[in-house]
């Protein structure tokens, strides 16, 4: 696939506080249209099909240097967590999950992540070490922004997203 779409950018995490509502752990479901929690409306929408993505500000993943911290965003769906910065063992375990770390290339552009936006991840059939990936919102007015993300994956752990994990890689 040449990039991953999301109907709702998770911002933020269970002890993030929302810039939507101000809350901590309560996320706006596309499905239903009410706030819940962020790992129920994460289950609802892999059981319904849709990936998702969390965005968050700076050193995140600070503390959550356990295998699980990034083993539950990918069993409840989860395909990329786009951040200014990440905790470096948290990063290194989201790979080892198959899921996508990704840091804004300009940290400013974080403030263009708006509620309810739909987000595409660009450039993912060219994947390679040191070249940028792309992200598109489409913002609900139908206005758009796109912007460079960072990554740090080498070829193994490229090898790692695209088998789904690197246990997967390494049962091919």
């Amino acid at each position: 696939s040449s990039g991953i779409n999301a109907e709702w950018p998770l911002r933020p995490g269970i002890t993030a506080t929302n810039s939507e509502n101000g809350e901590m752990n309560s996320i706006k479901n596309v499905l239903t249209g009410e706030f819940g929690p962020v790992p129920g409306t994460a289950r609802e929408y892999k059981a319904s099909g849709i990936g998702w993505l969390a965005v968050g500000d700076e050193n995140y993943g600070e503390g959550s240097s356990r295998e699980h911290a990034a083993l539950e965003p990918r069993h409840l769906g989860g395909k990329a967590i786009i951040v200014r910065s990440f905790a470096r063992i948290h990063e290194t375990n989201l790979k080892k999950q198959g899921m996508l770390p990704l840091t804004f290339a300009d940290h400013a552009d974080y403030d263009k992540v708006q509620p309810g936006d739909k987000v595409s991840i660009l450039g993912l059939t060219s994947f390679a070490p040191g070249v940028p990936l792309t992200c598109k919102l489409t913002h609900p007015d139908g206005s758009t922004d796109e912007f460079s993300l960072n990554h740090t994956f080498n070829d193994n752990q490229i090898g790692w997203f695209k088998a789904g994990s690197a246990l997967n890689a390494m049962a091919q």
